[in-house]
């Protein structure tokens, strides 16, 4: 069976939708590639492939297209080198790691040079790779740019480039727009410097503005054109130089043209370079903040933690922590790695993992999470997992591979894509072809500025930006709220569910028995009958047992040891206790003991249609009360039942309780559905069997191991994040907090995120749709206008920081029902 990776590489040179059906196509085309996901607003590509492929052959694949992966450059020192085969197996380790390129090995210098795909793998991760083959490899240089402070590079190189070519373009726009608008300007112009001479400074400022600003839309636009793969840029390309040229004839030699055509466009060449070139920087500020929760994320890491190192404590950064090594947490510190406290107790804060706005109380032996805030007290904690395997890390990764997913969505987009600027070209071409031979004069003029018009206002970035930056944005505060999605298709396979299955124990209810009531025969003392019972009950190892005494203990209960215990198998069980002969067990072992129950009978029965487990304490042979115990609804249960029927879903309950309890249970909260005496292995038999009558989609709620055939067996599976690792594993969602508060969320988020698609998609075609055939010139013999290249560009640009907006809504998602 072949072995797959995944690799995720920041990309060059994606403008448009088009672009990403070329990287797609080039990529897909490669041997040993399984799957390819490129996302337009993040500027990646997610690549699974086989052992027969390497990061590099998919580097240079994407160069060969003309997109090439980011890549950084960085130096090593490896220790514990000795000969020529220390170097070959440093280069092998290294070269091993998803992301690494290439890898270079100096033995003299004692040091690795490795150059890896920004994005792919982090420089601790590469230096790991070096020290877990047994040569400990350390930071030589400083760490590389992040892909943050790259993004504010382009930002701030892309605000320069706008700034430059609008100061040179708006003399141009002055002159020529003002002669058609202001009276008085063609006069001022004709009398001062001369139309010709002004053609000569609209020729020259022009000409820096598309060389020199405008430069990048030529050396990418013209090549993908000529390879019969047009772009974004090709559309700018020809329409600007075709204003451009037109322009240069008018200027330097008019004679050959019609009579009453000669004119210049230079306005439009310099204004649409402008135009885009700010529509661009807009889209860069956007798309930079529809990443900003991950970097919120990568943000709550601790840099530094206090470490127990040969007898004393000393400050290290987290990337030096090993498994194993001890972490003094001061009051007020961020835990640096997820871990047990091994000494102290304090109460921490696990809102950023959980989304639970109150401290958990942490003492030894407690598991503990890096990123969460520790509170007043101290703790000694012993690290057990550092680096990409805490639970942060995990998260950020999920985040990361859900934002970068395709949805089903997605492909009606690519499919019009892959048409669509070749087919703006050709509609292009008709509409000058049209007006050229039978519009009005001037008919070269009128047919440039509405083939240019079509070319410009038909650029497909609004397309290509719709859907992932709404991805992006929605799963990115999905994970803020607690909800994961691990799989980025459950965005809108939830969106179209119209059945949630829950499994009973640990999603309902707390997942383990509680005492529930005591009630007492008239002239009874609760405090002395619990302890009475208690005391019999704490040498066994039954929960119900356990829950009995447990409920003792937190009442602040002294249990005194039983002079004698007897267990009577299928019955209850007797003992002796402080001179009292007690007797615990079910309603038969009264009746053989031949003690009168009286009106608790009546009182038991009632606790039992309630689902509760009843068992009955006599003292000394006469009846003393009736306790129950129960798996306990969570408390939040009942809201988020009630918020799931809100959001038009029904809700199935499957459990292994028997028929009676299990509907005394759905009716207490209001459940549709009931699967009840379900097996362990009967789950996902039950899933089908609900799958039957449903309309839309089946998601399952579970936490457990015997609950993964089911998560993984559901439409959409959503695992309980306080549940085990292998549930998570295999499901499709996953929830931090251990309430169904957050299945509301998760369905909220992707209702309101598909909903956000929608939207963008909408705009970006309906906007195409209308304004392609108004440039082309439809309305100008109705009495309607041309528009004008300059006004084409603008809405062009604008179509696109729309789209963007809409998406960074969904920041603003808030959290249907409260922790």
């Amino acid at each position: 069976m072949s072995h797959s990776s995944t690799l995720k590489m920041q990309i060059e040179g994606m403008n448009c939708a088009s672009c990403v059906g070329r990287i797609e196509k080039a990529l897909n085309s490669a041997s040993g590639v399984s799957n390819v996901s490129v996302n337009l607003a993040s500027e990646s590509v997610q690549v699974n492939y086989d052992e027969t492929l390497t990061p590099k052959d998919v580097a240079d694949t994407l160069q060969q297209a003309g997109y090439p992966a980011v890549s950084e450059s960085i130096t090593f020192d490896v220790a514990n080198m000795s000969c020529a085969s220390c170097v070959g197996r440093v280069e092998k380790a290294l070269k091993a790691g998803d992301g690494v390129l290439e890898a270079s090995v100096n033995l003299a210098t004692e040091s690795a040079t490795v150059r890896y795909a920004a994005g792919a793998i982090t420089p601790a991760a590469i230096a790991e790779l070096s020290t877990a083959a047994g040569y400990p490899a350390t930071l030589e240089k400083a760490e590389p740019t992040e892909t943050a402070d790259r993004k504010a590079d382009e930002i701030r190189h892309l605000k320069n480039k706008v700034l430059l070519s609008a100061a040179l373009a708006l003399p141009v726009f002055l002159i020529e727009m003002g002669s058609h608008f202001i009276p008085g300007v063609h006069t001022l112009v004709a009398n001062t410097i001369g139309m010709q001479n002004s053609f000569y400074l609209q020729f020259v400022l022009t000409t820096i503005v598309l060389f020199g600003p405008g430069l990048q839309f030529y050396t990418k636009g013209f090549p993908s054109l000529f390879k019969g793969a047009p772009d974004m840029n090709s559309l700018v390309a020809l329409g600007t130089t075709a204003a451009y040229v037109f322009s240069l004839v008018s200027t330097f030699a008019p004679h050959i043209l019609p009579a009453g055509t000669v004119n210049v466009y230079y306005e439009a060449a310099a204004v649409i370079v402008v135009l885009i070139l700010l529509g661009r920087f807009l889209e860069a500020r956007a798309k930079g903040r529809t990443g900003e929760a991950i970097q919120t994320l990568i943000g709550m890491q601790a840099k530094t933690a206090r470490v127990q190192r040969n007898g004393t404590t000393v400050e290290v950064p987290i990337e030096e922590i090993v498994v194993g090594d001890e972490i003094q947490v001061r009051p007020g510190e961020k835990i640096a790695v997820d871990g047990t406290v091994i000494s102290g107790s304090s109460f921490v804060d696990e809102s950023m993992i959980t989304g639970e706005p109150i401290p958990v109380e942490k003492a030894s032996g407690d598991e503990v999470v890096g990123a969460t805030i520790n509170g007043t007290g101290a703790l000694s904690i012993r690290a057990g997992k550092v680096g990409n395997d805490t639970v942060l890390s995990q998260i950020i990764q999920m985040v990361e591979q859900a934002q970068g997913a395709k949805l089903p969505i997605q492909g009606l987009v690519d499919k019009i894509t892959a048409w669509f600027v070749p087919a703006v070209i050709t509609i292009a071409l008709i509409t000058m072809a049209v007006w050229f031979l039978f519009g009005p004069d001037p008919a070269l003029s009128l047919a440039l500025v509405a083939g240019v018009a079509v070319l410009i206002i038909a650029c497909p970035c609004a397309m290509g930006l719709a859907t992932p930056t709404s991805i992006m944005v929605g799963t990115g505060r999905a994970a803020e709220l607690g909800v994961l999605f691990r799989k980025g298709d459950a965005l809108q396979m939830l969106q179209e569910t119209k059945v949630v299955a829950l499994d009973k124990t640990g999603t309902l209810t707390a997942g383990h028995p509680e005492l529930t009531d005591i009630i007492l025969r008239d002239g009874m003392e609760e405090s002395h009958v619990l302890k009475l019972i208690a005391a019999v009950e704490q040498n066994s190892e039954h929960p119900i047992a356990k829950a009995i005494v447990k409920a003792a203990q937190e009442r602040g209960l002294d249990l005194p040891t039983p002079e004698s215990f007897d267990s009577l198998t299928g019955f209850g069980v007797s003992a002796s206790v402080d001179g009292h002969e007690v007797l615990v067990g079910a309603d038969r072992l009264m009746e053989r003991e031949g003690i009168t129950l009286g009106k608790l009978f009546g009182e038991g029965s009632a606790l039992a249609t309630h689902g509760k487990t009843p068992l009955y304490a006599a003292v000394d042979g006469q009846i003393a009360a009736v306790i129950a115990v129960a798996d306990p609804i969570k408390p939040t249960t009942p809201a988020a039942i009630k918020a799931l029927h809100a959001l038009g879903l029904k809700v199935a309950m499957i459990t292994g309780d028997n028929q009676k309890t299990a509907d005394a249970i759905a009716a207490e909260l209001g459940i549709d559905t009931v699967v009840a005496e379900v097996l362990p292995d009967g789950k996902v038999r039950a899933l089908e069997d609900l799958r039957k009558g449903a309309s839309g989609k089946l998601a399952f709620v579970g936490d457990g191991i015997n609950d993964a055939p089911a998560l993984a067996a559901a439409d959409v599976g959503i695992a309980i994040g306080t549940g085990t690792d292998v549930a998570i594993e295999a499901a499709d969602v996953v929830l931090m907090a251990g309430d169904l508060n957050g299945v509301v969320n998760a369905f909220h988020i992707s209702q309101q995120t598909m909903r956000n698609i929608r939207q963008n998609l909408f705009w970006a075609f309906g906007y195409n749709t209308l304004l392609i055939p108004v440039a082309a010139g439809v309305l100008y013999p109705f009495g309607g206008p041309l528009l004008s290249p300059v006004l084409a560009a603008g809405a062009m640009a604008l179509s696109s920081v729309f789209v963007l907006t809409n998406a960074l809504r969904l920041r603003w998602i808030k959290a249907t029902a409260a922790h």
